[in-house]
């Protein structure tokens, strides 16, 4: 594993987060992991990434070594709590939200409640607000029983933000506009079997990745190649050229 900054813990509304604070400098980079994705999973875009800026991560509650959730995890209530740890880790704007998988519909969220302190956007296989409901229409009846064996194997906490994540959407599309900031889309190329993701998935899940590059009039998507869900993981490189070239363009937006 890569070099890792050391994390550290914080007291905010009576809950304990885990969280990490490196590099130095402007913008500052906030990475929101995908459900249950601990901040180590950001794991291999260090030390690369600290050169961009200042980099914030950290645990939702539930996840890692943060505490769990004491309340329903809307969209709203994360964005407040993450808002509230920028505020306690010194972690200054104009940031640069970085979503991966369900981890995109609070960046998504946080930009448009936080408009004025945001200057670019990175959705990583990013879930968009109509994934929530369209892709389920699509699932076969085996991706059914099984999500469902999972539930019932593991029930989750009525708390946990998938638990909540209708309302989460809710509140997306009661949010203000999304600004128009510079954001990049990186979508993973490789095809799962049918089985897992019918044609009509894959059709449904293309239209949402470039949706959410629409978002913004200084949108841009990129696939790639040879990644699944987690480019990260498999390509940290081009995770890291693109998160690059996206500070280098929300800066230029800043100053012109």
């Amino acid at each position: 594993m890569k070099h890792l900054p050391k994390s550290h813990a914080t007291l905010i509304d009576k809950q304990v987060f885990r969280f990490s604070k490196s590099g130095q400098g402007s913008p500052s980079i906030v990475l929101l992991a995908g459900a249950g994705g601990p901040l180590d999973s950001w794991h291999k875009l260090y030390p690369e990434i600290e050169q961009l800026g200042t980099v914030f991560a950290y645990d939702r509650p539930g996840v890692g070594g943060s505490a769990k959730p004491r309340e329903p995890q809307y969209g709203e209530t994360v964005v407040a709590q993450l808002r509230q740890l920028l505020l306690a880790g010194n972690v200054k704007p104009p940031f640069v939200v970085v979503g991966h998988s369900f981890g995109g519909l609070h960046a998504n969220l946080f930009a448009r409640e936080f408009a004025d302190e945001v200057c670019g956007v990175l959705f990583l296989e990013a879930t968009a607000p109509e994934d929530v409901t369209n892709m389920k229409r699509h699932q076969s009846r085996l991706q059914r029983a099984f999500v469902g064996f999972l539930d019932r194997l593991s029930p989750r906490d009525v708390n946990d933000e998938i638990r909540n994540e209708a309302e989460t959407v809710k509140d997306i599309l009661e949010a203000p506009a999304f600004p128009p900031v510079p954001v990049m889309v990186v979508s993973g190329g490789k095809r799962l079997p049918r089985w897992i993701m019918p044609e009509a998935a894959v059709r449904e899940r293309e239209r949402t990745q470039l949706g959410l590059a629409a978002l913004s009039p200084l949108g841009e998507r990129i696939v790639a190649e040879g990644s699944g869900h987690f480019p990260q993981m498999s390509e940290p490189q081009v995770v890291l050229e693109a998160l690059k070239r996206l500070v280098t363009r929300s800066r230029n937006a800043v100053q012109g």
